[in-house]
C-alpha cells in the first residue's frame, strides 16, 4: 500500500463534526463551559449563577480524580478480563486483530510519524500475542476524522513500519482507510475475508473493548476479546482524589465510550 492516501476528505460529512461534538460534550470543555455560564447567570441571578459554577467546579474536580475515573470504568463499560495465553492457543482463533489508536504526525526526535502512547501500547500487546502463538496479526487504522492536517502517513502505514523495526513482525492486514472503529471493522472484513478469517482475537484498551467488539461482530468476525491498558488504581488512597491530568485523561476516554455505546444503540 502506498503512504499517501489518495482519497480527499468529505468535509460535509457528519463524522468530520465528531471531534469537535466531543470535545464540548466532555471534561474538560462541559464543566468550564458550565463554569462560565454560571458566572454569567451570577449577573442577574447571583445564587443560581454562583451555585452552578460552584457545581460545575466540584465535577471538573471530581472528574479529574483517579478514584473517579477507576468507578466510571468499572459502572458505566462492561468489564473485559486479561485473555490468557493459554486459553487464545486453545481457542479456534484465526488472526490477531489490534485496533489503531492515534498517530504523532511529527515526531522530530524520530524525523517521522509515530503511533501515539494508545496505538503503541496495543500494537505491543498484539505483536507479543503472536510471538506466543505463531497468529497472524492484522492492523486497522487511517486518518481519524480529527487527524492533523500534517499527518500526511496513515496509522496504518505507521504501524506497519512500527511493527517490524521494533517486533520484526510483518502485518499480514492493514487497513489504512478507517476513520473510526466501525470502518475499522468493516474495511478490514473484505481484506480479511479474502483470506477466510473469521475468528478473530481483538486488541484495544478495555475501556474500548465494548463498543469495538459490537462494531467487530456486526461486521460479520467471531471475536475473542484481547484487552490492553486497564483502568486500575494507581496511586495511595489520598493520591487517587487529588486532580491530576491522568485522571482527566481517564475520566474523558471513559465518558467518551460510554457515549458512543449509548449513540451505537440507535444506529
Amino acid at each position: 500500500m502506498g503512504g499517501r492516501l489518495q482519497e480527499p476528505r468529505n468535509t460535509m460529512e457528519f463524522g468530520s463534526l465528531k471531534p469537535l461534538l466531543t470535545t464540548l460534550v466532555l471534561p474538560p470543555a462541559a464543566p468550564l463551559l458550565l463554569i462560565g455560564l454560571g458566572l454569567l447567570l451570577a449577573a442577574r441571578k447571583k445564587a443560581v449563577g454562583l451555585v452552578l459554577a460552584f457545581v460545575a467546579t466540584a465535577l471538573l474536580w471530581l472528574l479529574s480524580c483517579h478514584a473517579v475515573a477507576v468507578w466510571l470504568a468499572l459502572n458505566l463499560l462492561p468489564a473485559y478480563p486479561p485473555l490468557p495465553v493459554a486459553a487464545l492457543k486453545a481457542s479456534p482463533v484465526q488472526a490477531i486483530v489490534v485496533l489503531g489508536g492515534g498517530v504523532h504526525p511529527v515526531a522530530p526526535e524520530y524525523g517521522e510519524a509515530q503511533a501515539s502512547l494508545p496505538a503503541a501500547a496495543r500494537l505491543r500487546y498484539g505483536a507479543w500475542l503472536a510471538r506466543q502463538t505463531g497468529l497472524p496479526v492484522a492492523f486497522a487504522g487511517g486518518m481519524g476524522w480529527g487527524a492533523a492536517d500534517t499527518q500526511a502517513l496513515s496509522e496504518g502505514e505507521v504501524a506497519r513500519r512500527a511493527a517490524l523495526q521494533d517486533y520484526g513482525l510483518t502485518l499480514r492486514w492493514i487497513d489504512s482507510r478507517s476513520r473510526d472503529t466501525g470502518e475499522n471493522a468493516r474495511l478490514l472484513r473484505p481484506l480479511m475475508q479474502k483470506d477466510k478469517i473469521e475468528r478473530i482475537a481483538l486488541v484495544t484498551h478495555a475501556w474500548h473493548m465494548a463498543r469495538s467488539v459490537s462494531a467487530f461482530e456486526r461486521a460479520g468476525f467471531t471475536v475473542t476479546p484481547a484487552p490492553t491498558g486497564f483502568v486500575l488504581p494507581s496511586r495511595n488512597g489520598v493520591l487517587e482524589w487529588l486532580p491530576s491530568s491522568d485522571g482527566l485523561d481517564t475520566s474523558r476516554v471513559v465518558l467518551k465510550e460510554w457515549l458512543g455505546l449509548l449513540v451505537q444503540r440507535f444506529t
